[in-house]
């Protein structure tokens, strides 16, 4: 029989009170208040994970799994709570904290995208209803970008959580209007942007202006805008209330953009969902 042990972790599984847990390792980060206390909010305890513990001199030492066990101390208000531990005893210092820098190095996350299809899966109502939503448009689902497809779905997640079901599906109809489902129209930066305009402007921005007048420019032509006055979706934002404006008497006032709600955190042009989901979906198969 051949011999795979050198392929299997010597460790072993006990349930450890979080008291007799030692987290204060030097090469430990610091620990987040803010995702302690928004995880215990929504504890769900099938995601949380085996604390890895190296035993040493009889102490055991969390190397991975500090917030972990912060969490089920908060949620179950006590830190005589056991929680499961996969404990190594033949770990020195330096290797935990050698283990603890590249634990993460080879692990491929979940792309937005790939974590919307599985909440659908899950039958999660919120997903359901935004590809609901989308799929009455027309558009269908996608982890690349082509023509009538949305592979943002980041953003839509965004939309409808911070503004709501009515934007977004406003968001989607003045989309489809202007540019008939063109892929450059449905990235993040688009689609926020339009967002952000909805948010701002509410009735008095006219849907039949908004398809006459935005798009009369291409989406290419919106980017280029935008780019040259801000990065992300704020940029896309003022390019379209440029379109928008042109000519009218009566224009929307360029305040009312940075003072809408979600607008006032992005005034420097920063928003990490249009840049993580420009990075996945910039390849456009325009077969």
């Amino acid at each position: 029989m051949e011999d795979f042990s050198m392929f299997i972790p010597k460790v072993y599984f006990e349930q450890i009170p979080i008291k007799n847990l030692v987290s204060n390792q030097e090469y430990q980060r610091n620990l987040s208040e803010h995702h302690i206390h928004r995880t215990a909010e929504n504890f769900d305890l099938y995601q949380i994970n085996p604390v890895k513990v190296s035993r040493r001199d009889g102490i055991n030492y969390v190397f991975n799994g500090q917030h972990t066990i912060e969490i089920v101390a908060i949620v179950s208000g006590s830190r005589d709570t056991p929680v499961w531990c996969m404990i190594y005893d033949d770990l020195d210092y330096y290797q935990e904290a050698d283990v603890f820098a590249n634990q993460q190095k080879y692990i491929k996350p979940l792309s937005p995208f790939e974590i919307f299809m599985a909440n659908i899966e899950a039958g999660n109502d919120e997903q359901l209803i935004i590809k609901s939503l989308v799929e009455s448009y027309g558009l269908t689902l996608a982890s690349s970008r082509v023509s009538g497809t949305i592979c943002a779905v980041a953003t839509l997640v965004y939309i409808y959580q911070n503004y709501g079901f009515h934007v977004l599906d406003r968001t989607l109809r003045l989309c489809i209007g202007a540019w008939e489902g063109d892929a450059y129209s449905l990235s993040a930066n688009m689609l926020k942007g339009i967002a952000h305009l909805i948010a701002a402007f509410g009735d008095t921005m006219r849907d039949d202006l908004f398809k006459e007048k935005v798009g009369s420019y291409s989406a290419r032509d919106i980017g280029r805008t935008a780019k040259e006055r801000r990065t992300g979706s704020l940029g896309y934002a003022e390019a379209m209330l440029i379109a928008y404006n042109a000519k009218m008497k009566s224009a929307l006032r360029w305040s009312k953009l940075y003072t809408s709600k979600g607008n006032t955190a992005e005034e420097n042009g920063y928003s990490g969902i249009d840049e993580i989901e420009e990075e996945t979906c910039d390849d456009i198969d325009n077969t």
